[in-house]
């Protein structure tokens, strides 16, 4: 493809234009804020999305007069991902006095030491802007990914409840203006900023993406750089040439039909969320707990699954549904099932400069039964030990009815997200009942080997698969659901076991 001249990067810091050249285009917005903008309110904790020290607010342009708002980690948005986009930082927030989250937050004490609070007031900032608040329970959601280190979640989260009562201002008007000025900025070719032979790539389709990475095909493509932030803020990798998918509109649609949902692989954990619960709850709570919520505004369904991590929560979820990937390559589409995307550890079925285009999730039919869970360590905000997905489709209803398919899908018990073919072939065929599952439980030790690390020991992890199985059956003939955020504490960190 032809030459793409380099420009500098534009973006609205706190109102006021900014262009910015020269700097390495794996510079965090972090840094820039801290060590050139001087906004020392947003701080650094501990670079990698955990802590929440960071949040700040970004807006874009939603292409129709309006603005989409979310609060994300700045220690692992790189810079030029800002081109085109609006960030408000906590010296923002108070610029015509104190604004009511910082009132709320002084007179319910919610600050101790004080390093946290300019993120917890950024994102009940946001949470605010995008009616993110209505009762106690979407506060504790909404402030999983902020960490506390005096443990002052009760006078924050009260806070929180101060302010959802407080009235919404009217900004069309100024969010219309604002809106364009985005869109000028960005325009709709593709943005290309350089420093030094280093490069970055921002098109906003899919066919000038598709001949980028042509083009490139060493590349590093990133949406939500949740995981490609920390090989620059904790591996501190060489990264010459990105190319970021995060403003191609074209991979942000959702779509159904014919019971199928389409979603585009730049489409955000939160923005599926509403649609993966209408298709199950379970996939609501599990996406309710993946990591925190300006994760979960940046973080991307294609990324989840173009990463091939053996622990990503969504593909044993999206295998177990019969999900079919879509992948395009220069002008060549193809499809294939998800579950054969991932062939082993580190290697998945993707081609050079071959990218994720988008998932299909078929709903769920009347004669189906799905489950998911996830086992980790803390309820909130934390990477899975092991995370299982279970569809089971019936001829029939109530007592006798037989199982004509299982799919039964783990995360965490091996070197990718893999089916359990032993236990599914246990059930098949069979009435489904305890008899059934428990012959199931019997042969998952011969599926999975699973290893021990950090997160769970190997034995651990196969007893939490087993007792998943076991839950299930017992949920699905007629045992209560467990609804954890009944359960959850004001800190939202306790440990979360296999059923027993």
């Amino acid at each position: 493809m032809t030459a793409i001249p380099a420009r500098p990067i534009r973006f609205v810091l706190n109102g006021e234009d900014r262009s910015v050249d020269g700097v390495a285009p794996t510079t965090t917005l972090l840094e820039h804020l801290r060590r050139t903008e001087r906004l020392t309110g947003t701080k650094e904790g501990c670079a990698e999305g955990d802590c929440g020290a960071c949040t700040v607010l970004v807006c874009e342009s939603d292409g129709d007069g309006g603005l989409h708002r979310r609060a994300v980690n700045a220690c692992i948005q790189f810079l030029p991902a800002m081109n085109g986009r609006a960030i408000e930082t906590v010296e923002h927030v108070g610029r015509n006095g104190p604004h009511p989250v910082q009132t709320a937050m002084v007179e319910r004490h919610g600050s101790q030491c004080g390093f946290c609070t300019p993120g917890f007031v950024m994102q009940l900032y946001a949470g605010w802007l995008t009616g993110a608040m209505s009762d106690r329970a979407s506060v504790k959601d909404l402030i999983a990914g902020n960490l506390c280190r005096c443990t002052g979640y009760g006078p924050i989260i009260d806070a929180g409840l101060d302010l959802a009562a407080e009235p919404l201002p009217d900004t069309r008007a100024d969010d219309a203006a604002l809106s364009r000025r985005l869109r000028a900025i960005e325009g709709d070719d593709i943005f290309a900023y350089e420093q030094g032979d280093r490069r970055w790539f921002a098109p906003t389709n899919v066919d000038d993406l598709a001949d980028l990475y042509a083009a490139h095909p060493d590349a590093v493509l990133v949406a939500g750089a949740t995981d490609v932030g920390l090989w620059v803020t904790k591996q501190h990798r060489d990264l010459p040439t990105l190319i970021d998918v995060s403003h191609v509109r074209d991979l942000r649609v959702i779509e159904e039909a014919g019971g199928r949902v389409y979603f585009g692989a730049a489409v955000t954990h939160r923005e599926a969320r509403g649609i993966l619960a209408d298709i199950h709850p379970d996939l609501g709570e599990m996406l309710r707990r993946f990591a925190g919520y300006q994760i979960r505004n940046a973080g991307t369904i294609g990324g989840n699954i173009a990463n091939g991590s053996p622990i990503g929560d969504l593909p044993p979820c999206l295998i177990a549904l019969d999900a079919v990937l879509h992948l395009r390559k220069g002008d060549e589409s193809r499809q294939l099932p998800l579950e054969d995307f991932f062939i082993e550890y580190g290697r998945q079925d993707r081609a050079k400069s071959e990218l994720v285009v988008a998932i299909e999730v078929p709903r769920l039919e009347d004669n189906q039964r799905f489950f998911a869970h996830k086992i980790s360590k803390r309820l909130d905000s934390d990477i899975s030990a092991v995370m299982a997905a279970f569809c089971l489709t019936l001829d029939g209803e109530g007592p006798g009815a037989r199982v004509t398919e299982a799919r039964l899908a783990f995360g965490g018990m091996a070197g990718v997200p893999k089916r359990a073919a032993r236990a599914e072939a246990a059930l098949a065929g069979r009435p489904f009942d305890t008899h059934a599952i428990e012959a199931a439980v019997a042969v998952l030790s011969e599926d999975f080997m699973p290893l021990t690390d950090m997160r769970a020991s190997a034995e651990y992890r196969l007893k939490s698969a087993q007792n998943l199985l076991r839950r299930f059956g017992l949920q699905e003939l007629g045992a209560p659901r467990i609804n954890l955020a009944d359960i959850r504490p004001e800190s939202g960190g306790e440990p979360v076991g296999a059923a027993s």
